[in-house]
């Protein structure tokens, strides 16, 4: 048997919080929410509230149909090069020049 609904979901949240940088503390208090709050909805605790699910879309950045793609494995190119367009929009300089180093590594 697979994942419950509730684990699948604070997977998906603990996913988009790290693309994001960002700490369960940080997230929590953006949100307006206790970081155990947190916490125990992406180890599948607790379901969030829509109110907190809709301000945990604002601040990562991503449409609340975001959190329900469980299976979200890019499955071509294109769907890749906006994975990882979206994962540089808002990198730091430091971050977008390891990320061509890395790159460059990879692919030259």
């Amino acid at each position: 048997m697979g994942q419950s609904t509730k684990a699948l979901l604070g997977g998906r949240i603990k996913e988009l919080r790290k693309m994001r940088g960002l700490t369960q503390e940080q997230l929590s208090q953006q949100i307006g929410i206790d970081p155990k709050s947190l916490s125990r909805i992406e180890v599948g605790g607790s379901f969030p509230s829509f109110e907190a699910l809709d301000k945990l879309a604002k601040v990562l950045k991503v449409d609340l149909r975001d959190f329900f793609e469980f299976d979200n494995k890019p499955k071509s190119a294109k769907e890749l090069r906006k994975v990882i367009s979206e994962l540089i929009k808002d990198a730091s300089e430091d971050k977008l020049r390891l990320a061509v180093k890395i790159l460059k590594a990879l692919l030259v």
